[in-house]
């Protein structure tokens, strides 16, 4: 196990866990050589179980025999760097979950048609940018049985280590692909789209003729204005959540988990 340890912060191997910006990881010119950074061992664990490949370990000294005893071992054939909490949350900038990091390498992007070959129900995520709602809305995609995710790429890198880290690593198990289509393109696969949006046309989520839809494609827009009036008018349905109190609308991961459960595949 070749454990490595750490003391200079300027070591040039160390610089894909600090120094890198997140298009410097994603490396879209040569997206064979992009990376992402895994956080904490359970995450890395179920990055590890769905295939991924792991480049190196960054872990705080006690926990190599400790939490991330498992990830280590998993592991035991990459660089493994080691050091004290303090060193480390000087080098990345925060205290590391649980102590660990691991960089691995980005998988070949999926092609939309994979995620919508066999799908019953899928989310289009536009324009969503915070990396704790890309997580929140994966996490939930996952647990309530959507088929797969289609983002747009103004939206936040589900690869990002906090998204990753929110989701709890379903990122890893959900099938996802790079939307690079229009609306309207979705129908292709069979799917009716439906906006969520409130809006003075739109139907009530409960409505019985979105159940009876073999094929949905959920779309969920930006944090602030939700989604663009273009956006609504390409989709076959405008559906609300009612509200409430005098409340307007719910945070997009809020309004997500709502969504998913209440417009899943009769069959699930």
């Amino acid at each position: 196990m070749p454990v490595i340890e750490i003391t200079s912060l300027s070591d040039p191997d160390l610089q894909m866990f600090h120094a890198l910006t997140e298009a410097q990881l994603r490396n879209r010119l040569e997206p064979d050589k992009g990376i992402f950074i895994a956080e904490s061992p359970k995450v890395i664990h179920t990055a590890l179980s769905s295939g991924y490949e792991p480049l190196a370990l960054l872990c705080e000294k006690k926990h190599i025999e400790g939490d991330a005893a498992a990830i280590v071992q998993q592991c035991s054939r990459i660089p493994i760097y080691v050091g004290p909490r303090q060193l480390l949350a000087s080098l990345t900038g925060y205290e590391l979950t649980r102590g660990v990091l691991c960089a691995m390498r980005r998988p070949k992007e999926r092609s939309i048609e994979e995620v919508c070959w066999s799908a019953k129900r899928i989310v289009v995520i536009k324009g969503v940018v915070d990396t704790t709602n890309i997580g929140a809305i994966f996490r939930s995609a996952a647990a309530l049985g959507m088929g797969g995710i289609l983002i747009t790429r103004d939206s936040c890198d589900p690869l990002n280590r906090r998204a990753i880290r929110v989701s709890m690593g379903t990122v890893f198990r959900i099938p996802w692909a790079w939307l690079d289509l229009q609306l309207n393109d979705l129908h292709q696969w069979g799917f009716k789209t439906v906006a969520m949006a409130l809006t003075d046309n739109s139907m009530a989520i409960d409505d019985p003729l979105l159940q009876k839809q073999e094929r949905l494609a959920i779309v969920m827009g930006t944090e602030g204005d939700g989604l663009p009036e273009e956006a609504i008018g390409n989709c076959d349905y405008v559906v609300r959540i009612p509200m409430s109190y005098g409340v307007d609308s719910l945070n997009v991961a809020a309004a997500s988990a709502i969504a998913f459960w209440q417009l899943r595949s009769p069959q699930e």
